[in-house]
């Protein structure tokens, strides 16, 4: 095995020096047959024989304690084979189990929380019969408003610690210009595809978990955990996910749940969160308020920042959405304070959604400097430009690759920026105010243990397997691409096996760190294989030149499968190590709208959106551009019409389906421009690529927001920007 440690940076020769022309280019996913011909399974998919349906019956009540539970009707309905209920009996219910279902309890303190399980032979079945199943509560008042409750300032919660460095009071104070605004957002659900389902079924006392679910080695010890079994027990398999967005991230209860009706029973057992319940089950991103204070001198230089803000999160939940994060590194200022308070809620937990952070603080961050940039009489670009800095002013770590100021030169040029009239409502088509905005984008970069398993066998083919899932990103094609660039094989002789516990563990797909790690471990195993051919070409490693499945070394030259008489099997495993604390990482970004607000209605369409971005090594150029155009577009979502309802007076979401929470759909996005600007980043991870899926929701929606201003004249501090917030404030038509 090779293990790299980011002690200094690392970059495989092999991978410089590949001539299989494979890595970095548009090729189309490996897995993309297997999709569209129905080949490929999900996790309420292909059930073994005699599978189960099961059905959660939720609280209906946002706070308060189960009194009764009455499943008389719903046991006697055809097709039922087992209802378990918390109270009052749940053992003598629960057959031969003296264990009680896993985080079930008398006291209720989220809307659709689990109080019922319903096990029946169909899904029709389990469904109706749950709806029978009558529930008592004895209610009390419950805490359904974030804004109205106190505010914790020191609640040890969180990644981010407070951040205070220099006096921002005194240099506020000091500061010949400032800037003070605050800024909302409000609840956004993670809103993926597939639903969160689990198929479930034991063999003895071993467990098999087919799951929707992004990171397997955490769920594995999870489902162990609330078992009481060993994690040895557990085989988690995802070969598949419809889309995860960070909700798939954790364990939800349908997947202990089913696990613990199968043991029970005998049989497997799966459930599908239907749209409604996945809002109360599935965690969210929180609502923020955010207030920005900028100090600086009537040239536009920052002398003082500060980013403070309140969040919300239920009991024992130690997540608090890190919405600075992306804030910390972006602009100089000697004097900085950055900070997110609590509040405590009875509302279903919230948790990472994509670009945790990031895709909140930067509406708030990137409108205020648009707004400061238009009180100096600056261009937004050029306010920017003064306040780059030229090592991290949060920390002092030096940056490894930063390429923000050339991001805002080639999407100026690309977008026309040099064509922008300042001046709000001053550009007009017909009865549409034109506008246009941009936004700096940045996702913070990290680098996460991960080993991947590489097999050469004597049929010239090469074996991957890991454990990473592929939740849409593309993690099957751009390993194949690393492992076919290196080994110098078509990606038609690769074969790659994702998404099972039993395979070595990586990353998990989160956080934007799977390409970078998942494909260094890859990267690391190659290595090992090209130095057990060089010995056999009595070569050097660096001497190798393989192509098309042929080996060369000075005038020697050999096909690959006369070198490998039986398989050669290598182990790559990376994580970070000194030079990931030592530095700075991070990807960046530009981002650019053109929309057009009707002047009559307060409509508002996005005509334009392009967006330029330093990722580091692109590892393919069509998924890395489809992902940071998905995120692009969650950034029109987010800006426009993305708001998770919740009823103050009942703790639920009012809008917890497609039909009621808008997600942008094909006719609210125009033709989206993504450009990248490679600067292969070594010091990252030995592949030299950074994060790129989240990045391209930071700074969207803050353009167009800015977009909208330029437009129309109306300043929307309170997100998404919705017509009948324009309304009052459009100009005569």
């Amino acid at each position: 095995m090779t293990e790299i440690v980011m002690d200094a940076p690392y970059r495989p020769h092999a991978l410089d020096a590949g001539q299989q022309g494979v890595i970095g280019r548009p090729l189309p996913r490996y897995e993309g047959p297997l999709k569209v011909a129905g080949g490929a399974t999900y996790a309420f998919e292909d059930a073994p024989p005699g599978t189960l349906y099961a059905h959660i019956v939720g609280a209906t009540i946002g706070a308060g304690t189960v009194t009764t539970i009455d499943t008389t009707a719903a046991e006697a309905m055809p097709g039922v084979v087992r209802v378990w209920a918390e109270h009052p009996d749940f053992k003598a219910s629960a057959g031969n189990s003296s264990e009680p279902m896993p985080s079930w309890t008398r006291e209720i303190d989220h809307f659709g929380q689990p109080v019922a399980l319903v096990v029946a032979e169909t899904i029709e079945a389990a469904r109706d019969a749950a709806a029978a199943v009558v529930v008592g509560y004895a209610e009390r008042p419950g805490r359904f408003d974030p804004r109205e409750q106190a505010v914790i300032d020191d609640h040890g919660i969180g990644f981010l610690p407070r951040i205070d460095k220099g006096d921002v009071e005194t240099a506020l104070a000091a500061a010949p210009v400032t800037f003070d605004a605050t800024y909302t957002t409000p609840p956004h659900f993670p809103a993926a595809l597939e639903p969160h389902a689990t198929t479930a079924w034991w063999d003895g006392d071993a467990l098999t978990v087919r799951g929707s679910l992004q990171v397997l080695g955490g769920a594995r010890a999870t489902i162990a955990a609330a078992l009481g079994i060993d994690k040895a027990q557990v085989r988690v398999l995802a070969p598949y996910v419809g889309g995860g967005f960070g909700g798939k991230t954790g364990v939800g209860p349908e997947t202990v749940l089913a696990a613990v009706a199968a043991r029970e029973l005998g049989r497997p057992v799966k459930i599908a969160l239907p749209r409604r319940q996945t809002a109360a089950l599935v965690h969210h991103r929180g609502e923020t308020v955010q207030r920005v204070r900028i100090g600086c001198d009537a040239d536009g230089r920052i002398t003082a920042f500060a980013h403070e803000s309140v969040t919300s999160q239920k009991d024992n939940k130690g997540f608090l959405e890190p919405v600075p994060f992306g804030t910390l590194p972006l602009y100089a200022a000697e004097h900085r304070r950055f900070t997110t308070a609590l509040t405590r809620v009875d509302l279903p937990a919230s948790g990472a959604v994509r670009a945790p952070g990031e895709a909140v603080g930067t509406f708030a961050v990137e409108c205020a400097m648009d707004e400061l940039a238009e009180q100096l009489g600056l261009d937004p670009i050029e306010l920017r430009r003064r306040n780059e800095p030229a090592t991290d002013p949060t920390t002092g770590k030096r940056f490894t690759t930063r390429l923000m100021l050339d991001c805002y030169d080639e999407g100026a040029r690309r977008f026309g920026w040099d064509r922008r009239d300042a001046t709000p409502g001053a550009v007009r088509d017909g009865e549409w105010l034109v506008g246009m905005g941009m936004a700096a984008a940045l996702r913070g970069n990290f680098t996460v243990n991960s080993e991947a398993r590489v097999t050469l066998t004597s049929e010239g083919r090469a074996v991957i397997e890991t454990d990473m899932t592929d939740i849409g990103t593309g993690t099957y094609t751009i390993l194949a691409q690393v492992a076919g660039e290196m080994l110098g094989l078509p990606l038609s002789a690769i074969d790659v096996r994702l998404g099972d516990t039993d395979l070595p563990p990586s990353a998990g797909s989160g956080g934007s760190f799977g390409a970078g790690s998942s494909g260094s471990a890859v990267a690391l195993a190659c290595e090992d294989i090209l130095a057990e051919l060089a010995l056999r070409m009595n070569a050097a490693p660096e001497e190798l030149v393989l192509k098309d499945g042929i080996v060369s070394a000075g005038k020697r030259t050999a096909p690959l499968i006369d070198l490998v008489d039986k398989p050669i099997v290598a182990t790559g495993k990376m994580g970070p190590g000194k030079e990931s604390k030592a530095t700075s990482q991070a990807s960046h970004g530009a981002q650019f709208a053109e929309v057009a607000v009707n002047a009559v209605t307060g409509e508002v369409r996005v005509r334009r959106l392009l967006g330029v971005f330093d990722v580091g090594r692109v590892l393919n150029e069509a998924t890395a551009r489809n992902q940071m155009v998905g995120g692009m577009i969650w950034g029109i979502g987010y800006a426009l019409s993305e708001e998770a309802v919740v009823d103050t007076r009942t703790g639920q979401f009012v809008n917890p389906d497609f039909g009621e929470y808008h997600v942008a759909v094909s006719a609210d996005v125009p033709n989206v421009e993504c450009h990248f600007l490679e600067a292969i980043d070594d010091s990252a991870n030995p592949v030299g690529a950074k994060a790129v899926g989240e990045l391209g929701i930071a700074g969207s929606g803050a353009a167009v927001a800015n977009a909208i201003y330029n437009a129309c004249g109306v300043r929307v501090r309170d997100f998404p920007v919705t017509l009948d917030k324009l309304l009052a404030g459009l100009p005569p038509v």
